[in-house]
Order: C-alpha cells, then structure tokens, then sequence
C-alpha cells in the first residue's frame, strides 16, 4: 500500500518538474538546429529542479508515511524507498514523454527557420532519481528517533 501510494505520487513529481523547469531554446536556421543562448544555463536549471522537487517529495511522502504508520516496521520502511524509487523513475518519464517533442530536427522542420522553439526536456544527471528514496529515508529514521515508539526502560537492581 505505501510503495503504490509513494509511486503514484511520481505522477506529480513529473507534471511538477514539466512545470516548472526552465527551457532551453532552440532556433534552426533551415539546414541545422542551434542553441538560441549560447551560454545559458537551462539544462543545469532542469537537473536542479528535478532534484529539489525529488528531495522535497522524500521529505513529505516520509513525514506522511511517519504520520499514518508510526509503529514502523521494516515492510514500510522498504515500501518507502522502493514506492521513492519508483516514483522517481515515474516522474522522469511523465515529465519527459509530456514535454516538448523529441524529434528536434522534424519540430525544427515543422516551426520553420528562424522560429525559437523548445528543446526537449531531459534528465541528464541520473544520479538524481536517488534523491527521492533517500531523502526519505532520512527524514523517515529522523522522525522516528525523535517521535517514535520507545521501549520501557529495564529495572535495575541496586543490590551489587
């Protein structure tokens, strides 16, 4: 239940990262495609936003799951960093098969010469798909230091 729940929320993560990434721009001038800015910085930008989303969704699934399931237990805790990392993987594609076309030399053909169009959006750090699971696992063992269930203290006898 919780790696469906965490997983699903990949799909917010995506529409999320599609949202809010910065865009590259593209012009062609009829025979090849070119950087509009040369020295701009929107494939960087991409990454970064993806992988602060990606950390803040592994806090809040962590803190959520915390919340509802605080006896803990070693299922939930896998739950979580498998649904974090299947989400993740989720939100990679939603957000790159909604995105702009992939086929940069028919869109190119399609807007005409001299026309700014998108480049596709991209994930080119990899590493960033981990940022998820391991965000939540650390917020989650946080959590349950800090609230979780203790166990009694033992008695001890004060006779030597």
């Amino acid at each position: 239940m919780v790696l469906l729940a965490v997983m699903l929320a990949g799909i917010a993560l995506g529409l999320l990262w599609l949202w809010l990434a910065p865009r590259i721009p593209l012009v062609s001038d009829g025979r090849a495609v070119f950087l509009k800015q040369t020295e701009g910085e929107g494939a960087v930008g991409a990454d970064g936003t993806y992988t602060l989303l990606a950390l803040g969704f592994g806090a809040l699934s962590a803190a959520v799951v915390f919340w509802f399931h605080r006896h803990g237990g070693i299922a939930i805790v896998v739950g979580l960093a498998l649904g974090g990392l299947l989400g993740s993987l989720l939100g990679w594609g939603v957000g790159t098969l909604l995105g702009p076309a992939h086929d940069v030399a028919e869109h190119a053909r399609a807007v005409g010469a001299g026309v700014t169009f998108d480049a596709p959006l991209e994930l080119k750090a990899h590493g960033a798909v981990l940022a998820w699971p391991v965000a939540a696992m650390l917020v989650h063992l946080a959590l349950t230091g800090l609230f979780g269930p203790r166990d009694p203290e033992p008695d001890w006898d004060a006779q030597p």
